[in-house]
Formats: C-alpha cells, sequence, structure tokens
C-alpha cells in the first residue's frame, strides 16, 4: 500500500480560502453587512409606524440576513486566519460552507416567522400609511439590488475552474459562502418587491388583505431558496460526492488504459478538499505484479483536480486472471 505524504501536501497545496476571489468576496460581504444593517433599521421602524405587515416583515426577513451575512464574513476572517492550522487536515475551507449551511437554516426559520406573522394579521387586520410605507420600501429595495450588484460581482468570479485536460469536463464549485449570501440579498429584493406591490394594490383599491398575502407568498419564496442551500450544502458537509463525475474518471483512468490488462478498481472513495480539489483512496485488484501505486497514480494525473491519492494494490494468487 503506498500513502504519500499528507502533511507536506496540506501546507503546499494552494487550495486554503485567502485567495484574491476570497478576499474579494469577503469585502464585499462586509460592505453589503453595513448597508443591510441600515435598511433593516429602517424597515422595521417604518413597518411599526406605518402599520404594514408586508414592510414590517421585509424589515425583520432583513434582520435574519444580518445576522446570516455577518456569519459569512466571520467565516471568511475565521478561515483566513486559521489557514495555517495543521489541525485541519484538508484546510479550513470547510468554515465557509458551515457558515453558508447556517444561513440556510437561518432563512426557513425567517421563512416560518414571515407566514405565522402574515396570518396573524390576516385575521386581525390593522390599518396602514401606504405612502409612507412603499417610500420606505422603495428604499429598501435600492439598498438590495446595490448588495446584488456587489455580491453578484464577486459570485461571477466565485466559481472553480479546474479542467481535466484530458476530457475537457469542469469540476469548478461555487463558493457556497458567498451563494448563501447572496441568495439573503435576493430573498430580500424579492420580499420588498412583493411588499410594494401589495402596499400598492391597497392604496389603490383598498385590497388590505393583499400585504399579508403578498408576506405568505414571499415567505414560500425564500423557503424554497433555503432548501435549496441546505441540500447544496450539506452534500460538501457529509462528503456526498461519489456523484461527482471525477469519480468515474478515476475508475475509468485505472481500468481503461491499454495496458491495464485485468486490473479493477474494488474499492473507491472521493471526497472534496476545497471547492475544485478532491482526495481519493481506493483499492485495485490485479494480476500484474509489476503494477505500483505511482503508475496509478500518474494515471489518475491527467486529472488535475485530483491532488491525492491513497492506492492499495492487491495481486491475484500466482498471478491468475481476475
Amino acid at each position: 500500500m503506498h500513502t504519500e505524504d499528507l502533511s507536506r501536501w496540506t501546507h503546499t497545496h494552494d487550495f486554503n480560502p485567502h485567495g484574491q476571489e476570497q478576499k474579494k468576496a469577503e469585502r464585499g460581504t462586509r460592505l453589503v453587512l453595513a448597508l443591510t444593517v441600515a435598511a433593516m433599521l429602517l424597515e422595521i421602524g417604518a413597518g411599526w409606524w406605518t402599520g404594514s405587515m408586508a414592510l414590517l416583515a421585509d424589515g425583520w426577513h432583513m434582520s435574519s440576513h444580518v445576522l446570516a451575512i455577518g456569519l459569512s464574513a466571520f467565516a471568511y476572517a475565521a478561515a483566513r486566519r486559521l489557514a495555517k492550522d495543521t489541525r485541519f487536515a484538508f484546510g479550513t475551507w470547510k468554515i465557509e460552507v458551515l457558515a453558508g449551511f447556517a444561513s440556510a437554516i437561518l432563512l426557513a426559520g425567517v421563512a416560518a416567522l414571515m407566514v405565522a406573522g402574515s396570518l396573524e394579521r390576516l385575521l386581525a387586520p390593522q390599518p396602514i400609511r401606504y405612502a409612507e410605507a412603499i417610500a420606505v420600501a422603495l428604499l429598501g429595495l435600492a439598498v438590495n439590488v446595490a448588495s446584488a450588484f456587489i455580491l453578484g460581482g464577486a459570485h461571477d468570479h466565485g466559481h472553480g475552474h479546474s479542467h481535466s485536460h484530458a476530457h475537457g469536463h469542469d469540476h469548478g464549485h461555487e463558493d457556497l459562502n458567498l451563494k448563501a449570501a447572496y441568495i439573503h440579498v435576493i430573498a430580500d429584493a424579492a420580499t420588498s418587491v412583493l411588499a410594494i406591490a401589495a402596499l400598492a394594490c391597497g392604496w389603490a383599491w383598498g385590497w388590505d388583505w393583499m400585504d399579508p398575502v403578498m408576506g405568505i407568498v414571499g415567505a414560500v419564496l425564500v423557503g424554497v431558496w433555503a432548501k435549496g442551500l441546505i441540500v447544496e450544502t450539506g452534500k460538501v458537509l457529509l462528503d456526498r460526492e461519489m456523484d461527482a463525475p471525477v469519480v468515474a474518471e478515476i475508475r475509468e483512468a485505472i481500468e481503461n488504459p491499454p495496458d491495464a490488462g485485468c486490473t479493477r478498481v474494488s474499492d473507491l472513495h472521493v471526497w472534496r478538499v476545497s471547492k475544485d480539489v478532491y482526495a481519493c483512496a481506493l483499492t485495485v485488484v490485479t494480476h500484474n505484479r509489476a503494477l505500483t501505486a505511482d503508475a496509478l497514480r500518474q494515471r489518475i494525473a491527467i486529472h488535475e483536480e485530483v491532488a491525492h491519492s491513497t492506492i492499495e494494490i492487491q495481486h491475484c494468487p500466482g498471478g491468475a486472471r481476475c
């Protein structure tokens, strides 16, 4: 059995989250945090003053985003600060994924609170100051749009771009911490639009019921986004990577070369150790007693996203065919 020097690889391979993309994402997240805090305080105060459930729900919804975006900013700082901590076998990048998962849970909780508050307002309607509420909602929407542009620029550059030269596959992965912050901002913008629509209908036609109904619609939309983010981040945290294209490519690289002979992968485990970097542990059964782990590693090396491999070779008794 051949095993690479993992400690050397861990500290020489550059996958820790302190590159230029992460720095840009961290700066953008901090700026958005400041904008969101200001908008949150404005909308909550205006919601109580005007009596708008949609506006108040949007303000409290934004308060959860303040916590979630603050968590995202903290995750970047913590990952950067702990990047050289040897206790993290594969680096600190999962701190960011964990922050994204926590943000998604918060998003789901806010959706539930929005439904409860809107149902309460449907059963017990209250008067609304429409003109003031619409003005504040428009201001909140402007903040959300500006925040989306700030995070969107970093989000567009936050994808991994590791390619396999042999097959041309792109195995890049998004920065899930940045995506969580981005979804929070987009959710804010969507609920602001719904709040404005509800207030406009109520002001123009007296449809007071539109305000809480739009609150429920916004909650459902936020809940759907939260579910998707929970699934994405949970898959990474649980190392559910055995359906990734690179798994089949590793197997193909070992079993299909012209000189492979009767060589088969009997056990294979692949997991992600960075946004676009994988490690694998595998057992190979072969009749070829000249086959070495280094030779197999050279076959796998055509897939650059595989940065570490642990290989065990089992030979068939007496050189028999497998």
